[in-house]
């Protein structure tokens, strides 16, 4: 790839490398400078540019992170993994369930070690992910990177996965607590919540709790007694050595102790064992604090199914001094959001004026039948999109009864006469609380596919005020799919009569990022017959 500054006539196909301001706007760095940009940059005085060139054997940024993202999933399913849609030479891979992020940290080094050019960033090793939670991420860092490049980390990776999430298989729990002569209630009570938030907090639904004396006879006729995939033994006083009344009873009870102390602090008063081939983990007593301990890191081991021996207790050792690390939040107490893949609804605006769409509908129809709006909504439907509503009018059976059969909401728009803006403030009204953005398509514009409604959530990062991604044409021309972020759902719930949502994107370009839709997925404005017999036969072309 060559960069650096060329004559605006030779820059025609190269890569603005920086954003630019001209005489009626702006262009944003990372734009294919076509006929149109350099006229722009001409008329604001122009006559040179910096730009990135790719040579004959490069690749663009996001297709190079595209492939590097698709090597790292071989089996996505199996690795409980899912990727991100590429946006500026990055693409984001996510937890597809809770559990534990395993991390090949020697195959990460080593991709990092090929080129330069290309990164990868992971959570470390061993650590408890959400599901939806941002695990890695793939960067290519210029515009473009050589080929032979992406060959060598899809070589590299040819080999057992470098990531995957186990998730928790533990179902069920036990809980022995012990008594002390003369004990509160309050603090057996104040333990015995802390380790009930950290089981739940891991999706195990079922807890058993028992309280015995702290005597050994007691906690051994207890352990013996417990059936579930986990018991855990919080104790009324520390455990100091391991003929201290916890391990003795585990042994006691035909229990074997593997391990007695840890190198973590706090936690370094934890004991771990097995019985009936089921472990058994002796809690410090610092789990009555909901603060992250050493416990936990055992505990979510254990929960997801990830033998712990007393090897891996001693590793734990590097970066096991918790407690003078103050930026850490509690496990699981509200500390600091990980990033997450965003929940996005799809609201498809089919209430449009009767005669008009049932036109395009029945002109539409071709070798399968199927009406237009149909089609439409199974194309939107393999996209990344959580749901996927339509919204239409009260007396539109046949629209709804096209619909029948597929995953999809109809919102029904009684004033859907008034005008458009009331189809789009009744799509945006009906989605829950827990969506993050909203992708606003037209019923009847089949051009677009699950691919590009991807390409736009994708470019959607509110942190880096990316908050509404609009689709362009790959000349530039804007149009739908619009992907809105939550911050403007109540702008658009306020829209009525005609009003479209043009007016909450002029009032925030700071927030507007453009995505091109390419080839088939591009915008299509089907409003003459030529356009349709246009449409029609490319369709046909293509199949």
């Amino acid at each position: 790839m060559r960069f650096g500054d060329v004559a605006l006539s030779d820059a025609a196909g190269a890569i603005l490398a920086h954003s630019m301001r001209v005489s009626d706007g702006r262009i944003k760095k990372g734009t294919v400078l076509g006929a149109d940009e350099i006229a722009r940059l001409a008329a604001s005085g122009f006559d040179t540019v910096v730009v990135a060139s790719l040579g004959s054997g490069d690749l663009d940024e996001d297709t190079a992170a595209a492939r590097i993202a698709r090597a790292l999933l071989p089996d996505a399913a199996e690795q409980h993994l899912s990727v991100s849609a590429p946006f500026t030479g990055r693409a984001n891979l996510y937890a597809e369930t809770a559990g534990l992020l395993e991390v090949d940290t020697a195959a990460v080094m080593a991709l990092n070690g090929i080129d330069d050019d290309i990164t990868l960033a992971t959570l470390g090793g061993s650590s408890m992910v959400s599901a939806r939670q941002m695990v890695a991420t793939v960067k290519i860092i210029p515009y473009g990177v050589a080929a032979g490049s992406v060959d060598a980390v899809e070589r590299l990776l040819a080999s057992p996965p470098v990531l995957r999430v186990r998730p928790v298989t533990a179902a069920s729990c036990d809980l022995i607590l012990t008594r002390t002569d003369g004990m509160k209630d309050s603090v057996l009570d104040k333990g015995a919540e802390a380790v009930r938030s950290r089981v739940r907090a891991l999706g195990i639904p079922a807890l058993r709790e028992h309280v015995v004396p702290h005597r050994e006879a007691e906690v051994a006729e207890a352990i013996a007694a417990s059936h579930g995939d986990i018991t855990l033994i919080l104790t009324g006083s520390a455990t100091s050595d391991r003929g201290d009344v916890g391990p003795a009873a585990l042994q006691a009870a035909g229990g074997e102790l593997t391990r007695f102390g840890m190198p973590v602090d706090p936690g370094n008063l934890l004991f771990l064992g097995r019985r009936a081939g089921r472990p058994v983990i002796g809690l410090p007593g610092c789990a009555r604090s909901p603060r992250l301990n050493g416990a936990d890191w055992v505990l979510e081991r254990v929960a997801c199914g990830v033998p712990v021996t007393s090897d891996d207790i001693a590793a734990m050792g590097v970066g096991g001094l918790l407690k003078e690390i103050a930026s850490r939040p509690e496990p699981r107490g509200g500390g600091a959001r990980a990033p997450r893949r965003p929940k996005v609804a799809i609201v498809l605006l089919a209430a449009g004026a009767s005669s008009r769409m049932r036109g395009r509908d029945k002109l539409l129809e071709d070798v399968d039948g199927a009406p237009l709006v149909r089609r439409i909504a199974e194309r939107l439907r393999d996209s990344g999109a959580e749901r996927l509503c339509c919204v239409v009018r009260p007396d539109d059976t046949e629209r709804v009864d096209a619909l029948a059969g597929l995953p999809v909401d109809i919102v029904h728009n009684p004033r859907a006469a008034d005008g458009l803006g009331t189809s789009l403030a009744a799509g945006i009204a009906s989605l829950g609380s827990d969506i993050d953005a909203a992708v606003i398509a037209l019923a009847d514009m089949p051009g677009v596919s699950g691919a590009d409604i991807d390409r736009l959530i994708a470019g959607f990062d509110p942190q880096e005020n990316r908050a509404i991604i609009r689709a362009t044409t790959p000349e530039g021309r804007a149009g739908h799919p619009v992907l809105f972020g939550r911050r403007f759902f109540e702008a658009l719930r306020g829209l009525s009569k005609d009003q479209g949502a043009r007016e909450v994107i002029a009032e925030h370009p700071d927030f507007v990022t453009d995505v091109q839709i390419p080839g088939t997925g591009a915008v299509v404005d089907l409003d003459t017959p030529e356009d349709w017999a246009a449409w029609r036969a490319a369709r046909a072309a293509a199949s």
